[in-house]
């Protein structure tokens, strides 16, 4: 046990043991995470695996965005569910939450954005609709993660499994792990 705790203590921050994500060790790293105080990130954050809660401003795509090509290599789909997160490590599933009237959404992270300061996600017009924010155009948003993929192709539970139900827990996780597979199968010349 002391030799756990002292390779624990020794270990980077960044390189710690993730563990399972249908595990009860995970569950408790998602509650704890869920009661840290929301980021905010601004200006050229890096990418965050850590799985901690958002809060700042969401825009969503123009018309004019429909069908170009994502960061992640697919088309922008303006009826799907995805938004543009400039820290969040694509593929990550998360619950975004209206503020102003607190409807919420689960969306995948495809691609990169917004290039504005103070917002932290770009939303599809789908997403736009179900938060009802497309009449202001902007709104107050909390984007709480689910499940977030690592550098080293594992997935962690974030602050949103905390309060999601197993099967919104289960649906996230195989959500993002196909997408990390995916971009860990494709040739190396498409990354």
């Amino acid at each position: 046990m002391i030799t756990a705790l002292v390779l624990e203590c020794l270990a980077p921050a960044g390189l710690a043991a993730v563990p399972p994500p249908d595990s009860p060790a995970a569950r408790q790293q998602a509650e704890k995470l869920d009661r840290l105080p929301p980021v905010a990130p601004y200006g050229r954050a890096p990418i965050d695996h850590s799985g901690r809660n958002e809060k700042g401003r969401a825009s969503f795509y123009a018309k004019g965005f429909a069908h170009r090509k994502m960061a992640d290599g697919k088309r922008m789909n303006p009826n799907a569910n995805v938004v543009a997160s400039k820290t969040l490590p694509l593929g990550t599933t998360a619950r975004v939450t209206n503020l102003d009237n607190g409807r919420t959404a689960t969306v995948k992270v495809e691609d990169r954005g917004p290039h504005v300061a103070g917002r932290v996600v770009d939303l599809s017009p789908k997403v736009a609709g179900e938060l009802d924010i497309k009449k202001q155009g902007v709104a107050p948003v909390l984007v709480k993660p689910i499940a977030v993929p690592q550098a080293d192709g594992a997935v962690k539970l974030g602050a949103g499994a905390a309060e999601a139900s197993p099967q919104e827990v289960k649906d996230a996780i195989e959500a993002t792990q196909a997408l990390v597979d995916a971009r860990h199968t494709e040739p190396t010349s498409r990354r």
